[in-house]
């Protein structure tokens, strides 16, 4: 292969625009490679896979068996939309684009195919998801056993915040902490009148 023909196979690789540079896909690389090389070869090895983490060699050789050009990639299972499903031929794609690119093959702005670029991107864009404790019961034990005991006592649950008010000039919500509650459990438990229904009016 001499200068000339790469460059002439160089002209011909159609390029993709990705943020203001542009770079050869993979697919345009091997076109060129045959285009200089009709009976050449590359092959591909996977080198080491274990954790959902894969990496691969490829070797770019000319019909007697040299070696061209050799890259190597290497993916994690599930780091972009596409690796979720195809991480070992997105890495193999890589390795081959790389392989070439050493070669000479579309390297105009950068050794690294668009597919590879494009890779980086998403991977950058891929925001990792904030830590988020376990949601908690929201519920105060107190606030739990207040409501039983004022319920086992004959009262309507919906009369315990007018009763509190009454009793402590407190309101009670949401927002009543677990300590506030236990003074509730205590008047509940200590007002003999909640034995007899009839015996408490609010609204008077």
């Amino acid at each position: 292969m001499t200068f000339e023909e790469l460059t002439k196979a160089n002209r011909q690789i159609k390029t993709q625009n990705i943020k203001g540079k542009e770079y050869a896909e993979v697919n345009e690389r091997i076109k060129a490679f045959r285009m200089l090389f009709p009976d050449g070869a590359i092959v591909t090895d996977i080198i080491d896979m274990h954790d959902g983490v894969v990496t691969m060699k490829a070797t770019a050789m000319d019909a007697d068996g040299r070696v061209l050009g050799t890259g190597t990639a290497q993916e994690k299972e599930g780091s972009t939309y596409i690796n979720k499903t195809s991480y070992l031929e997105n890495c193999e794609t890589s390795a081959v684009g790389r392989a070439l690119g050493m070669l000479g093959i579309g390297v105009d702005t950068s050794v690294a195919s668009a597919e590879e670029v494009e890779n980086a991107i998403n991977g950058q864009s891929k925001k990792p998801q904030p830590y988020q404790r376990k949601a908690e019961s929201s519920e105060s034990p107190r606030r739990k056993a207040a409501m039983q005991l004022w319920e086992a006592k004959g009262q309507d649950p919906h009369a315990l915040p007018e009763y509190v008010y009454k009793k402590t000039g407190k309101t009670i919500s949401k927002k009543t902490s677990d300590s506030e509650w236990a003074d509730v459990l205590d008047i509940i438990k200590n007002d003999s009148s909640l034995h007899d229904p009839n015996k408490i009016q609010l609204n008077s």
